[in-house]
């Protein structure tokens, strides 16, 4: 992951990301995938995307998936003192990061799931 080109964090099997690769591929943006299920991030891949964002990682958790409700996620605190836990289960629980996460060319980066945001991507 390094800035310079556009990356989309991407599932197959989900909509929101299929209409994110169709909406780049209309718009002409040259990018590469990675299957973050396939391919999980780092906690420190963890930490600079959500520094892109300009983001907390319990802003990019999907927290009605089953195993986010099996580690009682809802109950974790939301402080610079908890991030740490958080990362350490995304990276061990890609099926929790929201999907798709477009890093862009610029150093940028967007949680693609709506049409606002695909907007801003080009």
């Amino acid at each position: 992951m390094t800035t310079g080109h556009t990356e989309i964090w991407h599932n197959p099997r989900c909509t929101k990301s299929r209409n994110a690769t169709a909406h780049l591929d209309a718009a002409g943006v040259e990018y590469t995938v990675r299957r973050y299920l396939d391919d999980p991030p780092t906690v420190e891949e963890l930490r600079a995307v959500l520094a892109r964002l300009d983001a907390k990682p319990w802003d990019i958790t999907r927290t009605g998936e089953q195993i986010a409700k099996d580690l009682g996620m809802a109950s974790w605190g939301r402080t610079e003192a908890d991030i740490d836990r958080w990362l350490a289960a995304l990276a061990e629980h890609p099926k929790l990061i929201q999907r798709p996460i477009v890093l862009t060319a610029d150093g940028g980066a967007v949680v693609a799931r709506d049409d606002a945001a695909l907007r801003d991507l080009g």
